[in-house]
């Protein structure tokens, strides 16, 4: 079952704006060191963390909460498969609000899916549940 839906579409040049102003206060607040590591190899550091902005809003959404009840920006965050595909970890307050809303005898997975086109970025979330023991 879908317990949560969010989208975000973040502007690539407004967060190069944010990082040129606002350098490493604004990255670490925001991101962490495994999206900095990430955002650090590529070319397009703005575009990359564009994208991981996007999905913590976009998760935020599907959460039900947006970002005003208590969850830290690091406590949702982006890594890759060793086929790219990201992945969405959660802890703290965003990990307590996703075990609130899952079912019991349901567990709960963070499907997120990243895309850019200069100038956007844009994240899609889906949290899904399934009962304990499904083969699905």
């Amino acid at each position: 079952m879908i317990l949560g839906i969010g989208t975000d579409l973040a502007n690539i040049d407004r967060i190069q704006g944010v990082l040129e102003r606002h350098g490493d206060r604004f990255r670490n607040r925001v991101f962490t060191s495994v999206e900095l590591a990430k955002a650090a190899r590529r070319k397009d550091e703005a575009g990359t963390l564009a994208k991981r902005w996007a999905a913590k809003e976009a998760c935020s959404k599907a959460l039900g909460t947006g970002l005003a009840m208590g969850i830290s920006w690091k406590d949702m965050a982006v890594s890759n498969l060793r086929t790219g595909q990201p992945v969405m970890q959660l802890t703290g307050w965003a990990a307590e609000r996703l075990a609130e809303m899952t079912p019991a005898g349901h567990q709960a997975t963070v499907h997120v899916t990243l895309t850019d086109d200069h100038p956007w970025a844009q994240a899609f979330v889906v949290i899904e549940a399934l009962p304990v023991g499904d083969p699905a």
